[in-house]
């Protein structure tokens, strides 16, 4: 079954043929972050895809992840193209290296998850928050409800975590 919403005004769909993102999102709806696992390699990827990148098996199964990372890059936004967006700027759009399978299969590899910078609540962050966050900042998975059956996986700071003293931001003008 398609999978439909909105977020922000802006309209969602994750259509019937997509079946590895329909299971996806399935797990993200119940604030339960899974990922394929190769069953013949054992490494887990993501995008979810019908092929494992390392070695071109077809074979997976979903596994748990832990939704924690730390801040690989990102982009500030500060003049939004969609409509939407414009009274959420400057809003956060991150790539998250995650703690599993870091390292893996070499040593510059990560499994990263795009996300914006939210709140707990799955609520964009606001730009005072916005400003303190960089390379190497803690993270964790939160989830953005946005339609029944269907959550959008954000990142929130994680106050658990030890945090960078001064975590590297690209020099502001």
């Amino acid at each position: 079954m398609a999978l439909q919403g909105t977020h922000l005004g802006m309209g969602l769909d994750v259509n019937d043929l997509d079946t590895e993102n329909l299971e996806y999102f399935k797990y993200c709806a119940a604030h339960d972050f899974h990922l394929q696992q190769c069953e013949d390699c054992n490494l887990i990827r993501y995008p979810p895809n019908t092929g494992c990148p390392w070695c071109a098996s077809p074979r997976a199964r979903w596994t748990r992840v832990e939704g924690k990372g730390a801040v690989h890059s990102y982009g500030e936004v500060h003049h939004a193209i969609q409509p939407a967006f414009k009274t959420h700027t400057p809003y956060m759009i991150l790539l998250v290296d995650l703690d599993t399978q870091k390292g893996q299969p070499n040593a510059d590899e990560a499994i990263r998850v795009a996300g914006n910078l939210a709140l707990p609540d799955g609520t964009l962050a606001p730009a005072d928050l916005v400003k303190t966050v960089g390379i190497g900042t803690r993270l964790r998975m939160v989830f953005t409800d946005v339609a029944p059956g269907l959550s959008l996986p954000q990142w929130a700071i994680d106050e658990a975590a030890q945090q960078p003293a001064k975590p590297w931001r690209y020099p502001q003008e």
